[in-house]
C-alpha cells in the first residue's frame, strides 16, 4: 500500500471535528528538529499536512507529509530540487513556500550566487501533479519585481477574487535589510502593476543587529486581514510583530494597513524560547482551531553564527483570539 493512501486512509478515520486548545491538543514539539522557516500546506479534503522549510545546509528543497501533526518528526522527507552548481541558486537556498494554486503546485524561496553568496534573490518552482511527491518539478526562473535588490521570503494570498504576492526586500538607497512590500499578481510567477512597501523596519525591536522586516505570514479571520513578519537579527533577538487591515480596504495602499509598536512575540528565557519567528499558519487536526508554526532555538548562545548554527527547530502552538478578534500569542506561556 502506497504512503499516499495511507494518509488519506488515517484522514478518512479521523473523529468528528471538537474545538481544542493548548491543553488538548498534545503537540510534541519540536513538530521537525532542524527545520527554520517553517510553512504547511493542509489538504482541505484529507486533513493531511505537507511540511517544507529550510535544510540547516541550504542546499535543497525538500518536503515530507502526515496525516498528524506530531509525526511529521518521522516522516521521511523527498527531495524535489536540489542547488546548481554554480550561478544563480546555487547557495543560500531559503525559505521555501509550498502553495497550490490553479490546480498546480508552487515553491517560493530565495537563493544567492556562489560566487556571491548574499546575492540573495526571489525564485519559483513549479509542478502540474495532483501529488507534490512526484518528479515533475521545473524551474520557473527569478521572481521579478522590478528591483535588484537583496530580496527573500516570498508567500502569497487570495482575498476576494485577486491574488496578492508579499515579500522582503531591500529598498534601493539600502538603507536597511529588508522591508515587507506587497502587489497584485497576474499568475502564480508574476505580479502586475507597481509594488508599494507595507512596512519598513523602524521599531527598535526590528532594528538590533540588522533593519529587518521579512517572513511575511497571513492569515484572514474576523474582517480582518493579518499578516504577521519578524524582525532584527536572526538569533535571540529575532521575534514577531502583526499588521492588519480591514477585509473591505484596499490592500496595495499602504495607509490600509496598521502596525503594532510592539512585538507579538519573542524570547522567553523562562520558557527556554530564543528567537521566535518566521512563521505560518494551519488549522489543527480537529479542523478548526488556528495554529501558529514558527522556528526557535532552546538555548541563547549561538553555536556559530545565526546561519551555522542548525538548531532552529519547527514548532506549533495554538491560536487564540481576542473579544475583539485579534490573534492571541500566548507570549508568557508554552508550548
Amino acid at each position: 500500500m502506497s504512503i499516499r493512501i495511507i494518509l488519506t486512509l488515517f484522514a478518512l478515520v479521523a473523529i468528528i471535528p471538537v474545538p481544542a486548545n493548548a491543553d488538548t491538543l498534545n503537540i510534541d514539539n519540536p513538530i521537525v528538529p532542524q527545520r527554520a522557516d517553517p510553512w504547511i500546506h493542509r489538504d482541505p479534503d484529507t486533513g493531511c499536512y505537507t511540511f517544507i522549510g529550510s535544510a540547516p545546509e541550504f542546499d535543497r528543497i525538500e518536503i515530507r507529509q502526515a496525516c498528524r501533526l506530531n509525526d511529521l518528526k518521522i516522516a521521511e522527507p523527498k527531495v524535489i530540487w536540489r542547488k546548481r552548481e554554480s550561478g544563480p541558486m546555487s547557495i543560500n537556498i531559503w525559505a521555501p513556500e509550498l502553495h497550490r494554486i490553479d490546480g498546480a503546485w508552487y515553491v517560493y524561496f530565495a537563493a544567492g550566487e556562489k560566487d556571491q553568496p548574499f546575492s540573495i534573490r526571489m525564485y519559483t518552482l513549479s509542478n502540474p501533479d495532483d501529488d507534490p511527491f512526484t518528479d515533475n518539478w521545473s524551474e520557473e526562473g527569478r521572481f521579478e519585481t522590478g528591483l535588484d535588490t537583496f530580496s527573500l521570503d516570498a508567500t502569497q494570498f487570495e482575498h476576494r477574487g485577486k491574488r496578492y504576492y508579499v515579500w522582503a526586500q531591500q529598498n534601493a538607497e539600502r538603507t536597511y535589510n529588508s522591508a515587507l512590500w506587497i502587489a497584485e499578481m497576474d499568475s502564480p510567477t508574476s505580479i502586475t502593476g507597481e509594488p508599494v512597501i507595507i512596512s519598513e523596519p523602524t521599531l527598535d525591536w526590528e532594528i538590533q543587529g540588522y533593519k529587518v522586516n521579512e517572513g511575511a505570514a497571513v492569515i484572514k479571520r474576523n474582517g480582518k486581514i493579518f499578516m504577521t513578519y519578524s524582525g532584527a537579527a536572526t538569533d535571540h533577538r529575532y521575534a514577531m510583530g502583526l499588521l492588519w487591515a480591514d477585509e473591505d480596504a484596499d490592500l496595495l495602499d499602504p495607509a490600509s494597513w496598521h502596525k503594532s509598536q510592539e512585538p507579538v512575540f519573542t524570547t522567553n528565557d523562562a520558557l527556554v524560547r530564543y528567537g521566535p519567528g518566521h512563521n505560518s499558519f494551519t488549522i489543527a487536526e480537529d479542523g478548526v482551531t488556528d495554529l501558529l508554526i514558527y522556528h526557535a532555538r532552546d538555548y541563547r548562545d549561538l553555536r556559530g553564527t545565526p546561519l551555522t548554527d542548525p538548531n532552529r527547530h519547527a514548532r506549533a502552538r495554538v491560536l487564540e483570539w481576542d473579544e475583539e478578534g485579534f490573534p492571541v500569542f500566548g507570549q508568557e506561556f508554552g508550548d
